[in-house]
């Protein structure tokens, strides 16, 4: 399984779901979808999601996820990128390039009205539990590892100095704090 396939995977996941903004469904739908591949597909799949979480893996989103959460952990982020893999090739790619970019996203605007933080934990297993589902072994620990890359130091600030925030995601934090 390439990029291509993954993503084909996650949109048909998506359209089999009531709510595609509900990366938990997604992600459900995804492992249930991946686990009928032959398994080194799944292992393949692997490799593809946390090349993915490494891609993902930049400041300006972090500070993004912040806002959108109300502070964001190590394993917050994590779980804040498995939504947005969840959301679909088209949308993580416009918003690895433009974090603020998720103010104009449909599903941030109602959460936000609803005051639900964004994540999805299940988006990371997919492979994980695919592979499970489909041998009743685990993943082999062995299958991929991932390094992620050094964060942008022009983001190396407090994400708690709000000034910094609002000046470089401006629509996100006007989102954010119209509905505080």
């Amino acid at each position: 399984m390439d990029t291509q396939q993954f993503w084909k995977l996650i949109e048909e996941a998506r359209s089999q779901v009531p709510a595609a903004d509900n990366g938990d469904a997604v992600a459900e739908r995804a492992i249930a979808l991946l686990a009928l591949h032959p398994v080194q597909e799944i292992i393949a799949a692997d490799r593809v999601l946390r090349g993915l979480m490494a891609d993902s893996y930049r400041a300006p989103l972090w500070g993004a996820a912040y806002v959108i959460n109300g502070g964001c952990s190590d394993d917050g982020f994590d779980y804040f990128r498995g939504w947005l893999i969840t959301q679909g090739r088209e949308t993580f790619e416009r918003i690895i390039a433009d974090p603020d970019a998720l103010a104009d996203l449909p599903a941030v605007r109602a959460f936000a009205a609803d005051g639900i933080d964004i994540d999805c934990e299940a988006a990371l297993g997919i492979a994980w539990n695919a592979h499970k589902e489909a041998t009743g072994e685990e993943l082999p620990n062995d299958a991929f590892t991932i390094r992620y890359p050094e964060l942008d130091p022009e983001w190396n600030f407090d994400f708690e100095g709000e000034d910094e925030l609002d000046a470089r995601l401006p629509r996100l934090t006007a989102l954010y704090s119209a509905v505080a």
